[in-house]
């Protein structure tokens, strides 16, 4: 993994903590979709953001996204550790959990040094 991936996934889950301290669960959720999307590609990265979709179900109160993270939890750790992610996907219980979504062009951006992404 490249420092500009590793840094990048962790600055959207940094914000995405802070929007939750402030009960600004709508835009928390789109910084942890990010960072799912970022680092779909590598089991830590992959298994910290469903951990994050986790909590913020918890905090939110959204028992959908809570059943959703448990179920995606053990599905990304496994699906990040044998290369079979569905490229672009961004994590929630708002999507089903094996499709494939466009990645956003920043994203990409970010993305690209990484050969194991998919276009």
């Amino acid at each position: 993994m490249n420092s500009k991936i590793e840094t990048q996934f962790k600055k959207e889950i940094e914000i995405a903590k802070q929007k939750m301290a402030k009960k600004d669960f709508e835009l928390s959720f789109k910084h942890l979709e990010r960072a799912h999307v970022i680092g779909q590609n590598y089991v830590s990265l992959h298994t910290i953001s469903h951990y994050h979709m986790l909590r913020h179900g918890i905090f939110s109160g959204n028992i959908k996204e809570i059943i959703g993270q448990i179920i995606r939890l053990p599905l990304g750790i496994l699906g990040s550790a044998i290369g079979i992610v569905p490229t672009g996907n961004t994590g929630g219980a708002n999507v089903p959990m094996f499709k494939k979504m466009p990645i956003d062009n920043e994203l990409k951006r970010i993305m690209q040094e990484d050969d194991s992404v998919g276009s």
